[in-house]
């Protein structure tokens, strides 16, 4: 029964470890990351995400840590109010996604 019970016990741990994937960065480690070079700078992933849709007006901004990887997410609202979900590498700038939000 021990045995039956650490098994148990290690697969919930195992499960738990594995579903925590993605971490939100507060503003003072964005700034830090971003003043170390790490990653790039606000401005510019602002301007790659708008000129996916000219016009548009940012609404929200995140950063996040995705399995060790760093993702900007930004909303966007569009000319005529359609809303789109963009997220970028924030090392390189690249798009990742870049989808209308439902």
């Amino acid at each position: 029964m021990k045995i039956l019970t650490a098994l148990f016990a290690a697969s919930l741990i195992s499960l738990t470890a594995s579903t925590t994937h993605a971490r939100d960065l507060g503003p003072d480690e964005a700034l830090r990351l971003r003043d170390a070079g790490t990653i790039v700078s606000f401005e510019k992933l602002n301007a790659t995400a708008l000129a996916r849709h000219p016009g548009s007006i940012v609404t929200e901004t995140e950063l996040e840590e995705e399995y060790g990887k760093y993702i900007y997410q930004v909303e966007l609202r569009d000319p005529q109010g359609i809303e789109w979900d963009l997220e970028l590498d924030a090392v390189g700038g690249q798009v990742l996604k870049d989808h209308q939000d439902t």
